[in-house]
């Protein structure tokens, strides 16, 4: 079993930075591959960021490449998204998820979630 909590999320004025956090414990966040996830109001869940569990590869969704990274500790088992240019429409509730064997866009190739964390971009 692996529980996810997720932190760092806040509001920001457009064009400011934030870094979410990832905590894992019960299991090496190094034998799964993770993600980021998120979702607004009146709209499905959305893939943002995931990193492989073997060699850290990253793979990002088009609207937040080149702004946000996502990148991994194994030896403090924390998964992180660095997130900088924020825009009104990254305003969401960010979830971290992992899974086992490849990673993926999907959210159903995902076992565990964390329960979110509130990231608001004003104008």
């Amino acid at each position: 079993q692996v529980q996810l909590v997720e932190s760092g999320g806040g509001l920001v004025q457009a064009g400011g930075s934030l870094r979410l956090f990832c905590a894992a414990s019960g299991r090496t966040v190094s034998n799964y591959f993770m993600g980021w996830f998120r979702q607004a109001p009146g709209k499905e869940r959305e893939f943002v960021a995931a990193i492989s569990s073997k060699c850290g590869t990253p793979l990002y969704t088009d609207s937040v490449k080149g702004r946000q990274t996502i990148s991994r500790d194994n030896t403090k088992n924390t998964v992180y998204l660095q997130m900088n240019s924020l825009k009104p429409e990254d305003t969401a509730v960010y979830y971290c998820a992992a899974g086992r064997g490849f990673y993926s866009v999907a959210s159903r190739e995902y076992s565990y979630w964390g329960q979110g964390t509130q990231v608001t971009v004003s104008t």
